[in-house]
């Protein structure tokens, strides 16, 4: 649970931070499960075998506390020459409201900048609408495409990532 000042660490995930990482999707979906189609559910909340698919193909994150407790992760790719995807993002309840999900975001947005990619899109589905709050506070804007989750709508958001301005 954080204190007032709590110390979090961003790093890319280990094989050792795998069950971490599937608690963390547990914790931060289990209010949503009465709400998302067994599938959608079941895609989000990863099994084992698809953890270890993601972080096979993809650039997952870690949100650690000063304890080594995986308090949130976040996952992303190139998918093309000059666009990211956001996949996989979660915190840990007890950890909202503590800025894990924006040094999340810093952080995926660092790594694809270093990858080229100029524009990152991610999809959320309806019930999401703290996190598409998050999303928009967050310079990401609807792109007005809704695709099909399992069953659920799922939103598409859009950001234009310009390249970090050059010191001086």
């Amino acid at each position: 649970m954080p204190t007032d000042t709590p110390s979090i660490s961003i790093r890319k995930a280990h094989t050792a931070d795998s069950q971490g990482i599937l608690q963390c999707f547990q914790e931060a979906f289990a209010a949503y499960r009465g709400v998302y189609t067994p599938g959608a559910y079941e895609d989000t909340v990863v099994s084992p075998a698809a953890l270890e698919n993601r972080m096979a193909t993809m650039c997952v994150f870690v949100a650690a506390s000063s304890s080594g407790e995986v308090v949130g992760t976040v996952a992303c790719n190139a998918v093309g020459p000059d666009e990211g995807h956001i996949r996989g993002m979660a915190v840990r309840p007890a950890w909202h409201g503590v800025d894990v999900a924006g040094m999340l975001i810093r952080s995926v947005e660092t790594e694809l900048r270093d990858r080229g990619c100029t524009r990152i899109s991610l999809d959320a589905t309806l019930p999401l609408q703290r996190a598409m709050r998050f999303y928009e506070k967050h310079g990401f804007r609807r792109s007005g495409r809704i695709g099909d989750f399992f069953g659920m709508e799922l939103v598409e958001f859009v950001k234009p990532l310009p390249p970090e301005p050059t010191a001086l």
